[in-house]
């Protein structure tokens, strides 16, 4: 399973972008979009919403917290009345 940091790069690569190009979408420098791509700073939410918006994807596809569609999800009990 891929890290997050791992999905930034390889949603940036597969965008043919440059990491301060990235950095210039969330207004901020080249060194610190570097440090989130290397798991040195967190990724504050505001980038994480910011590169949601601008790939395409969802929070769960970048932070892995997607349930795997292939396993047996536990069914919610109906309330009994």
């Amino acid at each position: 399973m891929l890290t997050y940091m791992e999905k930034l790069r390889g949603l940036r690569e597969d965008n043919d972008l440059t990491q301060a190009q990235v950095a210039e979408i969330l207004n901020t420098s080249q060194t610190m979009y570097a440090r989130y791509e290397r798991g040195a700073n967190e990724l504050p939410i505001r980038h994480l919403i910011a590169l949601c918006k601008f790939y395409n994807v969802s929070a769960d596809y970048l932070l892995g917290t997607a349930p795997n569609p292939k396993r047996r999800q536990k069914k919610a009990e109906s309330p009994k009345g």
